[in-house]
């Protein structure tokens, strides 16, 4: 009833006016029965233009930490989402991911609509991604035909990181059905189930134009997520670098400690015959920051020295 009185009277006609999203395809999805609705995944907001757009309900697999969050906020959400008919899928892996899935079988066999993305996380740059083999494992196992559906623009609306969306026009493709009755009683088989994964991310390729990436998304993320706490240390250390009053002290071996010697300022003082004092600091040569105009002398011809006889030393002696 939530979800009917939300999508027909409340955010429907609301999204319909500020975003005005076009659907091409639609009679693509299927009146009765049910079906799986794959779509590549470019914003938050895809969630809600996708099922606004299809006339029947549709249950949507959604990550768990929309239904686990803390505090009031945290607890407004996942009522929103629980109300929405859409359910925590554990993208963590194992049991817990397979507990999911079962979740979503039973979706099926219900004979409703599921809608999943096969990326299993957000595009980080726009490009689509290699798709997770859980969306294979329901199909499958459950034999019912897959709808590729793209979402057009919905990045622009709501990139990452933007809770307020822009306001401009969205689209959505609905592709033909994909059936993958073939492939019955091999749904085990790990290369059959990547081998249907990449069939439908192909034809969300080709439905969205979206440049392929044969990594998944959610290992971009860790990476990205890495280089910028990367950034931040070194932003860090750049800053203690350049800012005089945090250096470190530093002392040369054999130097005297500050406490016991300070250099003089009085310039008076004649240098050291003997090397240069703890501190002191001698220039050697000329400046090279000081540019002389005057033409340097030419080097004097060396002067040529006679023997002195012995004789003329003793006559001026007296």
């Amino acid at each position: 009833m939530f979800y009917w009185i939300m999508k027909r009277i409340f955010i429907g006609p609301l999204v319909n006016l500020l975003f005005r999203p076009w659907v091409k395809g639609l009679d693509n999805i299927p009146a009765t029965g049910a079906a799986v609705i794959v779509s590549n995944h470019l914003s938050f907001s895809d969630s809600i233009f996708l099922p606004l757009a299809v006339p029947r309900p549709v249950v949507f697999l959604a990550k768990s930490e929309y239904f686990t969050g803390k505090g009031l906020k945290g607890k407004l959400t996942a009522a929103f989402f629980r109300l929405t008919n859409q359910l925590p899928m554990d993208r963590s892996g194992g049991a817990a991911s397979a507990t999911s899935l079962s979740a979503g079988e039973e979706i099926l066999k219900s004979g409703a609509l599921l809608g999943i993305y096969p990326e299993g996380t957000r595009s980080p740059d726009g490009r689509l991604y290699r798709g997770k083999t859980g969306v294979a494992k329901l199909i499958l196992a459950t034999g019912v035909p897959v709808i590729p559906v793209a979402m057009i623009g919905t990045d622009k609306v709501q990139p990452i990181g933007r809770r307020i969306p822009n306001i401009r026009r969205v689209g959505i493709i609905v592709g033909e059905p994909m059936d993958f009755r073939r492939y019955a009683g091999m749904g085990e088989d790990r290369f059959i189930q990547r081998s249907v994964t990449d069939e439908i991310m192909y034809a969300l390729m080709r439905l969205s134009g979206q440049e392929y990436v044969d990594v998944y998304a959610s290992s971009v993320k860790e990476r990205l997520a890495s280089a910028k706490t990367a950034g931040r240390k070194t932003s860090k250390k750049a800053e203690r670098i350049a800012d005089p009053s945090r250096q470190a002290a530093v002392r040369l071996e054999g130097s005297a400690p500050a406490d016991v010697f300070q250099p003089s300022s009085d310039t008076s003082l004649p240098p050291s015959t003997e090397g240069p004092l703890p501190g002191e600091v001698r220039t050697i040569g000329p400046d090279p920051g000081e540019a002389s105009d005057e033409t340097p002398d030419p080097p004097a011809a060396p002067r040529r020295t006679r023997k002195r006889h012995e004789g003329d030393s003793g006559s001026r002696a007296m």
